[in-house]
């Protein structure tokens, strides 16, 4: 599945790209060889390194480019050099101010984001001003030009991730050695048995794998990111031990990473930091609400995968293996039922006096502290432990760092694939000029805001993406409207599901990845429902 999910993301960019730059080149979008009308001021004589001023009248500008100004476009330029008396060559240094075409233009360029062309003398108004004609270089295949742009900038992103990540993996995966060698792990797995046994039915309840995964969850809802991937990728390689089918996904993976990619959390620290430098009045709000998306995305990704389980099992019944799974899969429904029968029926007024900002700050302090103190307590708690086993704690701890760096380097190639994969579709304008007009019938149906359905289109896909989207629509209709609202819980209550599953499953080299993106993109389309129902019922 994820094989075909690539190539298909790389094949629409390539075509939609395909098919901007050819229209671009037809209608001539860009003016090619034109001329246009700006005023030209400069200091002494026009020689080459000469710092000049230009002018473009917003009439001129919005006739020229079809495409309107509110006011007179002023930019500053460098002469490079002569090409003739009142012919020169020319370079503009790019701003965000500029015109949304000529930074479409300048980006275009590359690092450097430059417009270059030629500056024509027509006419000397005074000492210092004349009347000009720009004509810019020409611009063709512009958005061939940003797919590759993109595409060599998020490789060499994609390594600084993997590389960012040997550090943090060499410490917790050695922290992780000591407490699995003085079997503090066995034990926290056995501590909670009865529920990880109905959840991983095919994981002996003992096995290292539960801890690790345990510690993982623990840390996600935490908001640990940082301790949450090195446990994630450890409980992946524990899992692959029970693998007798190697390079292919197992059931457990997938149900591992169903609750992973739901994006369960207790605070969603990032999207309420982005809500208070929006200037929310109130910017823990949506912990509310992001609880709920996130549980029901959760239930929703163990629900599909067991389901996935079920349909898949060729070597029994169908009427076996539903008697093998029924209790896991019935306890789970009738927890979502009460939950969603809860939300419905609760008098909006009380709804609010649950989500109130006294109780919020209670919790967001609580969940604080706990945060500050959890990974220096777990360093100390398992290194102590160790210690007290007598454990070779030194010699175990750079055992475990030698595993996280290892895994570290091996998670390279797939988030190197899976990122430029996703930049050749957002730089071709697949998502812009298909995906989303080919949505927006249906999220206009179910009540969705047209301007939300970038964001939740984008955040299975970019992390980095989806939080530029989500500041962007707060800064136009501001961090405490609806749709900021209804945002940033989007963000705080889902993940990079493709991220997820590129660093995951590379860390074990698992290429049949079997049914594991259908689960977890039903999750997160859950999420995004969840958090839109919830948002409605508490702030529409």
């Amino acid at each position: 599945m994820l094989n075909y999910v690539w190539l298909g993301l790389i094949l629409l960019g390539f075509v939609s790209a395909l098919y901007i730059d050819v229209s671009d080149i037809s209608t001539n979008r860009f003016r090619n060889n034109q001329e246009l009308n700006c005023v030209v001021s400069f200091n002494g004589s026009l020689t080459t390194k000469k710092n000049i001023k230009l002018q473009v009248s917003a009439d001129d500008f919005s006739k020229f480019y079809s495409f309107n100004i509110d006011e007179d476009l002023v930019v500053s330029g460098i002469i490079n050099a002569k090409l003739s008396d009142n012919t020169f060559n020319i370079s503009i240094p790019a701003n965000n101010k500029f015109p949304k075409i000529w930074q479409e233009i300048a980006a275009s360029s590359g690092k450097d984001n430059l417009i270059s062309g030629k500056l024509k003398i027509v006419k000397q108004i005074d000492d210092q001003t004349s009347s000009a004609f720009i004509i810019l270089s020409d611009i063709e295949f512009l958005t061939f030009k940003k797919i590759t742009n993109e595409a060599i900038k998020i490789a060499g992103v994609a390594v600084e991730i993997a590389l960012g990540l040997i550090g943090i993996m060499a410490m917790w995966l050695g922290v992780m050695k000591v407490a699995e060698q003085a079997g503090l792990i066995k034990k926290i797995a056995s501590f909670i048995k009865p529920l990880t046994k109905r959840i991983f039915p095919e994981v002996p309840p003992d096995h290292p794998a539960i801890g690790s995964m345990v510690m993982n969850i623990s840390a996600n809802m935490l908001g640990l990111g940082n301790a949450a991937t090195p446990f994630g990728l450890k409980a992946m390689e524990e899992l692959d031990t029970l693998n007798p089918n190697k390079g292919t996904a197992t059931n457990s993976m997938i149900t591992f990473l169903a609750i992973n990619t739901a994006g369960l959390t207790l605070i969603p620290a990032t999207a309420i930091a982005v809500r208070a430098a929006s200037g929310s009045s109130n910017p823990t709000i949506i912990i509310g609400t992001t609880m709920f998306a996130a549980f029901c995305a959760t239930i929703t990704g163990l629900l599909v995968a067991n389901l996935f389980h079920i349909l898949s099992d060729s070597t029994k019944s169908l009427s076996a293996t539903l008697k093998k799974h029924i209790k896991t899969i019935l306890g789970l429904i009738t927890l979502t039922v009460i939950v969603l029968l809860l939300i419905a029926f609760i008098p909006n007024s009380f709804m609010n006096l649950i989500f109130s900002d006294t109780l919020f700050e209670i919790f967001r302090k609580i969940i604080g502290i706990i945060s500050v103190l959890a990974i220096p307590f777990l360093i100390v708690v398992f290194i102590g432990y160790g210690a007290i086993k007598k454990v070779k704690v030194y010699e175990q701890f750079v055992e475990g760092a030698k595993e996280g760096f290892n895994i570290a380097i091996r998670i390279i190639p797939y988030l190197v694939a899976m990122l430029v994969a996703i930049a050749i579709f957002r730089a071709g304008g697949a998502m812009d000029n298909w995906l989303i007009p080919a949505l927006r019938p249906v999220t206009y149906l179910i009540g969705m805001p047209a301007e939300a359905l970038p964001m939740a289109l984008m955040r299975p896909l970019s992390g980095s993406g989806s939080l530029g989207i989500m500041a962007e629509i707060m800064s136009v209709h501001g961090p405490d409207s609806f749709i900021g609202i209804l945002v940033s819980t989007f963000y705080g209550s889902t993940e990079t599901t493709f991220y997820v599953l590129a660093v995951y499953f590379g860390a074990v080299n698992i290429k049949n990845t079997r049914y594991a993106l259908p689960v977890g993109l039903i999750a997160d389309a859950v999420g995004i429902l969840s958090a839109l129902f919830i948002v409605n019922l508490l702030y529409g």
